[in-house]
Parts: structure tokens; C-alpha cells; sequence
């Protein structure tokens, strides 16, 4: 029986894999799992693949092809040295190179293959992919679509009938397919998509939005130096990477223009509100795919089993957001969306050779973390409402930050209350602790406050809040996370009573696009509930070592301030307040 590589062959990156022991394994090489899909030649005429070439583009675009897989199947040639390649050359190049990987990391050889292609892909396009194959001296025992290896790679063999949505945004091609899981047997019911859609476009649009404000403050334009617009461009590659994670990142590049003689150096943060507002368009476009490949297959959303996400743009929080809005189904990025395809290719090799394939395994959080905010709980103003910061089903380690924005003017402190769970009222989810972000800067509402979970892989979960103007900054740390969250968990000393909760994340175009939550909210009605709200969150750390009578309660009096809150009455705050003020202070000494 004879080793069956799977190759998942992108527009922007390119991975190998082979089943181990039973499981698909993705080839890494000096710890690398990814191969960029770029060939160069340097200066001195030799090949470049991978990221030597990547690197070289920055400097010599001119010597280097990527995305080379827009123009498969198409009557195209690229320019490389002194010859033209066509797209199928330059792409048996890099399934080469793949090839030289797997045989350094297998000591044997290799010769056949299963090779991943988009589910639009036409038969010319097909082809050519298999062309390319043969060139690099690969038998392709098979040609399979892209979502098909994803669903591989979830349960290559569930009994039960399944109906799995797959939504692969990859760096140059997106296609959304309708797949049914049967026994071992996966059917692509419908699917459609846009060959020209995915990363690459979204680069342009930031490289567009800051080359312009480069050029608003400089009046140099990076775009017209190759050099400039190349470094830009990978530059923000890496900042589309990180705003997946992070809610701001800063692009800086030293000495990329000259003003007459002086230096002129780019330093420029960005926030992921600026990023999403500018690909919104385009993943609407996607929306509207989803939709016809739904009317395509005779289904509706509720039909569907299970949402897949496929190719490393889907990461980005705003294609969550839609697709959860739009589908109201729950969204599986488990196995990593940069390599699930390759697995799945690995898997569909083993299949044919008759293994036993079982599922990927991997390591996940169980349950949403997130805090409270203040915010519309079903249409009343209250700080109970729970804003998710690591998702759950997010692999492990995951770090994952959010902004939000102080209440009220003036506002010098900000609890952070960490929760977990899946409800938007966070009476309703697990308390984990809790700590007070105290000195804030004197300024109107609106104050950005940035908060990061970094969970690893032994459960420790470490929440930190950072005031963005200032970098004043606090840390709690949990652990044993994913496998004991406890109330009794949260630190000694608690502090005062009078805490201010941020607000919900108004920076979120999926909360109102952009505007306050409580924007129209008088300052001493936000304060009131802001006190009221910390009151809650402190009551709630001892409701379980109260007696049922007291829990019943304490769990009147916060109903009695949620009422009292919605009413924005400064009285009925108070009053209310007092009493379960009285009951906490009581709680404390018992």
C-alpha cells in the first residue's frame, strides 16, 4: 500500500498532509505548516518557493509571482527571468517543493496525491490543477473539492445524515458549498462562490485606506514606488492577521519615502472598526453566495446542521458576526481554517487506501468567556449584559481582545467582571472573578479601554485591561480555566462599591454600527446604574454561600434594580440599592 499525500494547492498559502497513526498530520518543516504559494528568482537567477520568495517580493516584485491560482485553467502567461510560465508551471513548483517536504519529513518517497480545488472550480480549471501535478511528478489518484476535505476532516464517517455548510474564504477565492455527510459518503448538494473574492482584495482595501492617509499627511503617494507599495502590502498582511485576534494594531515601516531630504517613516494604528468598515461590501457579497447556494440545494438555514469555516480570512470577527446573524447556527472553527482542507485531502488519501481514519482532535475552550457590560438587555438598559471576548469551540491557546468604551464623563475607574457561559445576561452564566481598573484618565465618555483573554493550553487564563490613550493597565489571572471554573474564584479585597462598568462595545458595527449604547443616557441616571451594576456583580460572588432564603432575595432586589434602571429612576436606584447594599454587608460578616 502506498503512502497518499493530501495537498491543499492556494492562492496565498499552500500545505501538505498525511494520515499517522490514524489521524491526518499536516507537514511541518522548521516548524513551519504553511507554504506561501510565491516563486521568485533572486538576483542571481536561482528559484525561490515559499518564504524566501514572499521575502524577496517586499524588495523585488518584479522577480516574483503569487496568487498565481486566479489564473488557472486560464490562456495566461507570467514573466519569471529570462521564460513564461503558464499558471500550471509555476503552480507544479510549488506542489515540488511541497513534494521535497513531505519526503524530508516521511524519509521515503512520494508519489501520489490528492489535491484540494475550490467546488466552482470548471473542468478546464481542474485540469489544469492536475496538470500541474504531473509536472512535479505527482500521480493525482484524486481531484476533490475544498469543502468536501473540510467536512473530511470533521467526522470522515458519522452515521447520522448531516447537512454541513462550508464557507472557505481563502486568500484569493471564496466558495460557500452545501454538503450531506452520510457514513463515510460526502455529496456537495449545491455551492457557489466568486473565483476572484478572498484576502488578497482585502489587502488592497487597507493598503488603499493607509497609503491615502500616508499621503494625506506626507503628500508622498507609497503606490507609485514598487518598493513602497510592496512593503506596504505586507505590512498590512500582517495587520489584517492580527486584527483577527486583536481589537487594534499599529503598521509601522521606517525610512519607506523621502520628502526632499529628509526620511519619512510610516506609523499608523489601526483599529478593526476601520478594517471591517472597509470589507463589509464584500463579505455582503458572500452573504448573497450563501443564500443562492441554499436556494440551490432546496434548504433553509434551519435545515443546516453545522456552519464550517474554511480559509484563514474567515477568521476575521465581522464574517462571524454576519454569518451568525444570518444563519443563526452556531459556528465551528475547531479544526484550524488554515489547515483543514490539507487534513482533509490526507484523510480522503487514506480512505482510498483503506484506513481507518478517525476525527482531528483538538484541544478547545468548552464555554464562552467574556464580561458584563452596560447595555440593552431585551430592550432595558442594565450592566448585566455579557459582551464574549474567546468564543467558545475557540482551539486552544487562544488569545482574543475586545475595545470598549467608559459610561459616563469623567468616569476614574472600570470594573472587570469575568464571566463564562453562552447567555447575554450574565445572571444567567458563571462568575469567575473580577478586578477594578482604577486611575483613568478625566475624560468625556467614550474613554477606550482595551481587554485581552489569553487562555493557554493548562487552562491559565489571564485577563488584562489597558487604558488605549494612557497604557494604564491591570491583570487577573484564573486558573485551571477550561476544566474548573469556580465563583469563589475572584481575588480578595474587592474594593469599593461605587465601580463603573465599561460599556458595551460600541466599536462593534454588529451593536449599532458604532453609536454609544448609552449615548443618550444623562450622566448621573449612567452613574447610578453603573453602582448599581457593580452591587449586582458583587452580589452575585456571594450568592452561593448564602442560604436559599437570602439567594431568593438577593435575586428580588437585582430584579428590583434592572425595573428601577429601565425606569431611570435616580430614587428607586437608590433606595433598592441600600437594601442590597445592607444584605451584601450582612454576607460578608456571616
Amino acid at each position: 500500500m502506498e503512502l497518499i499525500v493530501g495537498i491543499d494547492l492556494g492562492t496565498t498559502n499552500s500545505e501538505i498532509a498525511v494520515i499517522r497513526d490514524g489521524r491526518p498530520e499536516v507537514i511541518r518543516i522548521d516548524g513551519e505548516a504553511i507554504l506561501p504559494s510565491i516563486v521568485g528568482l533572486d538576483s542571481e537567477g536561482r528559484l525561490l518557493v515559499g518564504t524566501p520568495a514572499r521575502n524577496q517580493w517586499v524588495l523585488a516584485p518584479e522577480r516574483t509571482v503569487r496568487s498565481i491560482k486566479r489564473k488557472m485553467g486560464e490562456d495566461y502567461k507570467v514573466r519569471l527571468g529570462d521564460r513564461d510560465y503558464a499558471p500550471q508551471e509555476i503552480s507544479a513548483i510549488i506542489l515540488g517543493r511541497l513534494k521535497e517536504r513531505a519526503e524530508q519529513f516521511l524519509g521515503q518517497p512520494v508519489r501520489k496525491a490528492v489535491i484540494t480545488v475550490p467546488a466552482f472550480f470548471n473542468e478546464v480549471q481542474r485540469e489544469a490543477t492536475r496538470e500541474a501535478g504531473e509536472l512535479a511528478g505527482l500521480e493525482v489518484v484524486r481531484i476533490i473539492n475544498e469543502p468536501t476535505a473540510a467536512a473530511l476532516t470533521y467526522d470522515p464517517a458519522t452515521e447520522n445524515l448531516e447537512r454541513l455548510l462550508v464557507y472557505d474564504l481563502g486568500g484569493g477565492t471564496f466558495d460557500v458549498s452545501i454538503v450531506q455527510v452520510e457514513r463515510g459518503v460526502v455529496e456537495v448538494l449545491a455551492s457557489h462562490g466568486n473565483t476572484h473574492l478572498g484576502g488578497d482584495d482585502f489587502d488592497e482595501l487597507l493598503l488603499t485606506y493607509v497609503c491615502d492617509k500616508f499621503e494625506k499627511e506626507h503628500k508622498v503617494d507609497l503606490r507609485k514606488s514598487p518598493v513602497g507599495k510592496s512593503r506596504v502590502l505586507g505590512a498590512v498582511e500582517e495587520a489584517k492577521k492580527i486584527l483577527s485576534a486583536e481589537a487594534v494594531t499599529t503598521i509601522q515601516e521606517e525610512f519607506i519615502a523621502k520628502s526632499g531630504s529628509a526620511a519619512l517613516h510610516l506609523d499608523l494604528e489601526i483599529e478593526r472598526v476601520e478594517y471591517e468598515a472597509l470589507i463589509e461590501p464584500l463579505l455582503a457579497k458572500t452573504l448573497i453566495c450563501v443564500d443562492q447556494a441554499l436556494d440551490d440545494a432546496h434548504l433553509n438555514a434551519q435545515q443546516i446542521d453545522k456552519v464550517i469555516l474554511v480559509g484563514g480570512a474567515s477568521r476575521t470577527p465581522l464574517v462571524h458576526r454576519l454569518l451568525e446573524g444570518r444563519l443563526g447556527r452556531e459556528l465551528h472553527t475547531e479544526v484550524d481554517p488554515d489547515l483543514c482542507v490539507a487534513m482533509g485531502a490526507a484523510v480522503q488519501g487514506g480512505l482510498i487506501n483503506g484506513i481507518d481514519v478517525g476525527q482531528v482532535l483538538v484541544d478547545i475552550t468548552p464555554h464562552t468567556l467574556g464580561i458584563s457590560v452596560l447595555g440593552e438587555l431585551d430592550g432595558i438598559l442594565s450592566g448585566d449584559k455579557f459582551s464574549p471576548v474567546i468564543h467558545r469551540n475557540t482551539p486552544l491557546p487562544a488569545t482574543r481582545s475586545e475595545m470598549f468604551t467608559t459610561a459616563h464623563d469623567g468616569q476614574k475607574a472600570a470594573m472587570i467582571s469575568v464571566y463564562q457561559g453562552e447567555n447575554e445576561d450574565v445572571q444567567l452564566n458563571q462568575f469567575i472573578g473580577e478586578f477594578l481598573l482604577e486611575g483613568l484618565a478625566s475624560i468625556n465618555a467614550g474613554n477606550e479601554i482595551l481587554v485581552r483573554f489569553a487562555l493557554d493550553l493548562n487552562g491559565i487564563l489571564k485577563v488584562t485591561a489597558l487604558e488605549h490613550d494612557t497604557g494604564l493597565q491591570k491583570q487577573l489571572t484564573v486558573e485551571n480555566a477550561v476544566s474548573r471554573f469556580r465563583r469563589d474564584s475572584q481575588p480578595g479585597g474587592t474594593g469599593s462599591a461605587l465601580r463603573q462598568p465599561i460599556e458595551v462595545a460600541s466599536q462593534s458595527l454588529a451593536s449599532g454600527g458604532g453609536d454609544h449604547a448609552a449615548a443618550d443616557v444623562p450622566a448621573d441616571v449612567a452613574a447610578a446604574i453603573a453602582k448599581s451594576s457593580a452591587l449586582i456583580s458583587k452580589a452575585q460572588g456571594l450568592a452561593t454561600k448564602a442560604s436559599e432564603e437570602d439567594r431568593q432575595e438577593i435575586a428580588r432586589l437585582i430584579k428590583d434594580l434592572r425595573d428601577a434602571a429601565a425606569a431611570r429612576s435616580i430614587p428607586r436606584l437608590e433606595q433598592v440599592g441600600a437594601a442590597l447594599e445592607d444584605l451584601v454587608f450582612y454576607l460578608q460578616d456571616a
